[in-house]
């Protein structure tokens, strides 16, 4: 996106449409100069308003034959509104196959004004690693149906660290709104002005909690330490056998290291264990939503389990958290 004065009078300009307005299946028509072709006009329908390729922004999907020379031009509807900004595709070839993305006038609309006012774009950042909540985590831990954001990591810090944020958090709502997906919190919170304070919602051990975070800028980039266990390895322990894991104690090195109050570090995985995902060097920092410190409430926290059920257990590997859900052999 750029911002461009352009010294002339007695110019038409274009109107500009209601993104939110716009309907899947609407057609839609865009005007540019593909293969220097000068006003040249395609026409076709909306697939998708809010369509996730990974970016900050959410694109109007289209099914307009955009090719190039048609980057930067207008995505009309039918009341000769403006709605977007044609701006990439998916092509196997380089020329058009039907799948074309636009960005939404609103959001391009508060980029330029951005870039008027201060001449750069600034996002907001809270300092979380985040990934998807898939449906078996959403259902053994009770949240029930796959949603919100899964945070994985938290930068020492961060805003997301003075609010409360802790890894392992869902965050299901921001500022009142729900984050269906992981891929859209990024977007609430990037397009939140930095100094702000916003509410987060997180689903924690089996309950909902609300937290305070004021919103920082975000910035480039920088290089995290992968903390290694370098300390001797403690003796196994046969707790969690059931589960097919030998567990020992954390040693104070790697609880510093790790940035964590308590848990019980991984020696081996075996069985139902190994088929979720647990491996040596993991270490588990809750077992069925119950946070445990060391191997006596790790055995605790075990002996009370269902033995015909599926459990979770949240594991921090390195700097990362994730669930794991371990379902015993039938």
């Amino acid at each position: 996106m750029a911002v461009v004065k352009i010294d002339a009078t007695g110019l038409s300009a274009v109107k500009v449409g209601d993104v939110s307005r716009l309907k899947v299946g609407e057609w839609v028509m865009a005007i540019g100069s593909p293969f220097g072709l000068e006003n040249t006009v395609t026409a076709g329908i909306v697939s998708a308003k809010q369509r996730d390729t990974g970016d900050y922004l959410p694109f109007i999907q289209t099914d307009v034959a955009i090719n190039p020379g048609n980057s930067g031009g207008p995505l009309i509807n039918m009341r000769g509104e403006v709605v977007g900004i044609n701006s990439q595709i998916y092509s196997r070839s380089g020329g058009s196959m039907g799948i074309s993305f636009a960005i939404p006038m609103d959001e391009a609309i508060r980029v330029s004004e951005q870039l008027r006012v201060s001449g750069r774009v600034s996002r907001g950042r809270i300092g979380v690693q985040i990934d998807q909540v898939t449906k078996d985590v959403a259902e053994s831990i009770g949240l029930g149906k796959p949603q919100g954001a899964l945070v994985r990591s938290v930068e020492a810090g961060s805003p997301a660290e003075k609010a409360g944020v802790e890894a392992g958090d869902i965050i299901t709502k921001f500022d009142g709104k729900a984050v269906e997906k992981s891929s859209d919190l990024p977007r609430m919170v990037g397009g939140t002005k930095p100094g702000a304070r916003s509410a987060l919602t997180v689903f924690r051990r089996g309950s909902h909690k609300d937290l305070m975070v004021t919103i920082a800028e975000i910035d480039a980039d920088k290089p995290t330490k992968k903390p290694g266990d370098k300390e001797d390895k403690p003796k196994a322990t046969s707790a969690g056998q059931a589960l097919g894991l030998a567990v020992s104690e954390l040693t104070e090195p790697l609880k510093k290291e790790l940035k964590i109050k308590g848990g019980v570090k991984v020696d081996g995985a075996t069985d139902a264990a190994a088929r979720a995902g647990v491996r040596a060097g993991d270490v588990i920092t809750q077992v069925g939503n119950v946070e445990i410190a060391n191997v006596k409430e790790f055995e605790a926290a075990v002996s009370k389990l269902d033995k015909n059920k599926a459990v979770n257990v949240l594991l921090r590997r390195g700097e990362w958290a994730q669930y794991a859900v371990i379902r015993p052999t039938r």
